[in-house]
């Protein structure tokens, strides 16, 4: 595995001291809103009463270690940011967040390292939630190109290198069609945690100039009627790819570095693709 770079070994301090600041009760509210969820059917889920609820939010109840969680679980809150909610109640955080190079995380990462090279001669990156890359295996080098020395350097953003105008955005063929997913992802992942960082690279990227070709508009519009999904379609040393994304995480993690961890895999999106990275296999 060709790791770039790794998590801090801290426990989620920030997490829990924002939420420290904040009454449990606003927070649950906060997230019970977000999931677009009424009381009524949060209460019902969560199988207590709508009274109950209502004055947890308010203020007028403490909820106990258990019930937290058990709202927390309801609302699907993310780990980091339920040892928030567990410290604005009062209570020690549960969830601990590792280093990648941990030894208590060498099974996850073996299990990485696993993916990672399997997927070879196809190319693949592990993410972290802010889309850090952590690790990458050896295909991934034609993807990435000639870009910036400042885009390659340490922690690495996949988002920022893929859109920036020295990184990949040129030699992206269909840019439009890429960048509208891309950042449609990033929104609903935003709409999913609130993370204010997410929210600023949205922000970023959103306002990153189009590349010379896009502005030509010579790009198709939208995507052929038989694609499956939308391909990114990239120039490179190897030839002109197309490839289709997937999206793999952990399985019911208890550690927070795991619960933010993805691999993102490329699959060829055409035969052309899939020879010219056989041919080029590392």
């Amino acid at each position: 595995m060709n790791t770039l770079a790794t998590p801090p070994d801290l426990p989620s301090a920030a997490a829990a001291a924002s939420g420290a600041r904040r009454g449990v009760g606003e927070m649950l509210r906060d997230w019970r809103v977000r999931r677009r969820m009424s009381q009524l059917l949060l209460a019902t889920e969560a199988e207590i009463s709508t009274r109950h609820l209502s004055f947890v939010e308010s203020g007028r109840a403490t909820p106990s270690r258990e019930m937290v969680m058990h709202l927390a679980e309801q609302l699907d809150v993310p780990l980091r940011e339920r040892n928030a909610l567990l410290v604005a109640a009062g209570y020690a955080p549960l969830y601990r967040e590792r280093a990648l190079d941990d030894p208590q995380l060498a099974a996850a990462r073996e299990a990485v390292d696993l993916v990672l090279r399997g997927h070879e001669p196809h190319p693949a990156v592990a993410i972290d939630r802010h889309w850090n890359i952590v690790a990458a295996n050896r295909a991934i080098a034609p993807l990435i190109g000639e870009a910036s020395p400042a885009l390659l350097a340490a922690p690495i953003n996949a988002l920022r290198l893929s859109l920036h105008p020295e990184g990949m955005a040129p030699r992206i063929v269909n840019w439009h069609a890429w960048r509208a997913h891309l950042l449609a992802r990033l929104q609903r992942q935003i709409d999913a945690s609130g993370d204010a960082h997410l929210l600023a690279l949205h922000a970023e990227l959103a306002a990153y100039p189009a590349p010379a070709h896009a502005r030509a508009g010579h790009e198709e519009a939208t995507p052929p009627a038989h694609h499956i999904a939308v391909p990114l379609r990239l120039r490179t040393a190897i030839g002109e790819l197309a490839l289709l994304s997937t999206t793999t995480v952990f399985g019911t993690p208890v550690d927070i570095t795991l619960s933010e961890l993805a691999i993102e895999g490329f699959f060829p999106a055409d035969p052309q693709t899939a020879q010219a990275l056989r041919d080029h296999a590392p």
